[in-house]
């Protein structure tokens, strides 16, 4: 008797959901990139990250509503390709593996960078591959265990990470300088659009929430739970965040590590000592979800036909995505130690564009009649009709218009090797589909 091919397992809850939100959102950029905002607009920063919040809410409503509809694995790819066609379900697919492969080596430097502070010999050399290499290791088999395991890693790790930046919060709260708040300086166009893109890459993550669909237990129901959940904890800290350590620093723009900078002001070096265990524990678990999700964007594409089915094959006792896993640490590993990530970080914020718009078009078109019985309908529907899709349309256009010209060229470059992909899978398909019929 022929067993049955093994399945995933559906393990995660709501609550599950919204960790791994927080956990991808809050990594590594909060602890370093209150400066770089505060370069750009000054006193408008704090204001400006709480609007963003509220604007990238609007995408999490599209997200909502979209993921009511769907039970499978693969999110924003799934909901694109029902919407719009093969293609572009495609593309979409494609920038969301890349990016989450791209951070995953991104976030695993800068974890040997933080360490290195402590450990010189991890920034370079041997030891920095070897660390690596361990490190990629570790995450992958942690995964590869089974979703429930990686599950309670990134729950244990979200809450580490979320300890050391309430204690700042509250602790800064009693040392803050009106003065350094003060809005008294004029904006430009160009700031405000370097800092839109700065804020977006900030609270860029929450994306992947409906990645591990068909692994969660009910996710008609708890996807659109998670999805608002994770916007509103992470506007909460990250604005809280930006104003506090704006409120201590009187010359943010000038501090590289702001955040740890902050908590050495006002409490010493075991301040800055706490946020960078914070830190590193923040950058561990994001990893942790960067593997998780990422791996799961490769195995929605094999699973759907649009990659090979190697990439989709689900290890028959742990019932996870194993070859997926291990191709997407193993890139990883290779972007890492290469230093590639860098050249390709600039793809990063334009990927998350083209996934944010993707979703929001397609939560007005699969409001059609003509999808009906094609789709689930919506157990969540975002207020206001057309106007919150329409008004997420504008957000990501609008943060568009300040990506720099190397931004854009490297993500239309990053579409057209998708495309390239594309074009090969479906000629090597293409004798299938005809024996088929």
């Amino acid at each position: 008797m022929i067993q049955p091919a093994p399945t995933l397992r559906r393990a995660l809850g709501r609550w599950d959901l919204t960790a791994i939100g927080v956990n991808q959102v809050i990594g590594a950029s909060i602890f370093l990139m209150p400066s770089q905002v505060a370069a750009e607009i000054g006193g408008w920063s704090p204001l400006a990250v709480v609007t963003m919040g509220l604007a990238s809410l609007t995408i999490a409503l599209c997200f909502a509503e979209v993921g009511s509809r769907f039970e499978g694995t693969g999110g924003p790819y799934l909901y694109t390709r029902a919407a719009f066609g093969r293609f572009v379900g495609f593309e979409v697919g494609w920038m969301q593996w890349f990016v989450r492969a791209a951070s995953q080596a991104t976030v695993m430097a800068g974890t040997a960078l933080a360490l290195g502070y402590y450990w010189p010999a991890l920034t370079n050399g041997w030891p920095r591959a070897l660390f690596l290499a361990v490190l990629t290791s570790v995450l992958a088999y942690v995964n590869v265990r089974g979703v429930r395991q990686a599950s309670w890693v990134v729950n244990a790790l979200t809450i580490g990470k979320l300890v050391p930046l309430v204690l700042f919060i509250a602790v800064a709260a009693f040392h803050v300088q009106r003065a350094n708040l003060a809005v008294n300086s004029p904006l430009t166009l160009s700031h405000v659009g370097t800092a839109a893109l700065l804020i977006i890459y900030m609270y860029g993550g929450y994306e992947v929430v409906p990645v591990p669909g068909g692994e969660v237990m009910n996710p008609r129901r708890d996807v659109p739970f998670a999805m608002i959940a994770t916007l509103v904890l992470v506007t909460t800290v990250t604005a809280l965040t930006q104003t506090m350590t704006q409120g201590v620093l009187a010359d943010l723009p000038s501090h590289s590590t702001p955040v740890a900078d902050a908590a050495a002001l006002i409490v010493g070096s075991a301040g800055a000592l706490l946020i960078g265990i914070g830190s590193v524990i923040s950058m561990t678990g994001n990893n942790v979800g960067q593997v998780l999700t990422g791996a799961r964007m490769l195995f929605a594409l094999a699973e759907q036909g649009d990659l090979p089915a190697l990439f989709g094959r689900v290890h028959p006792r742990f019932r996870t995505p194993h070859v997926a896993i291990l191709f997407t640490s193993a890139i990883a590993l290779a972007l890492a130690v290469s230093g590639s990530f860098a050249q390709i970080a600039v793809v990063s914020s334009v990927a998350r564009l083209v996934t944010y718009s993707g979703v929001s078009a397609a939560t007005l078109r699969l409001r059609s009649p003509r999808f009906a019985g094609v789709v689930e309908p919506a157990t969540f529907v975002t207020p206001l009709g057309a106007a919150v899709p329409i008004l997420a349309l504008l957000v990501v256009l609008a943060v568009a218009f300040g990506a720099t010209r190397a931004q854009l060229l490297g993500g239309a470059a990053a579409l057209a090797v998708g495309a390239v992909l594309f074009a090969i899978r479906a000629a090597a398909r293409a004798p299938q589909d005809a024996s088929r019929v």
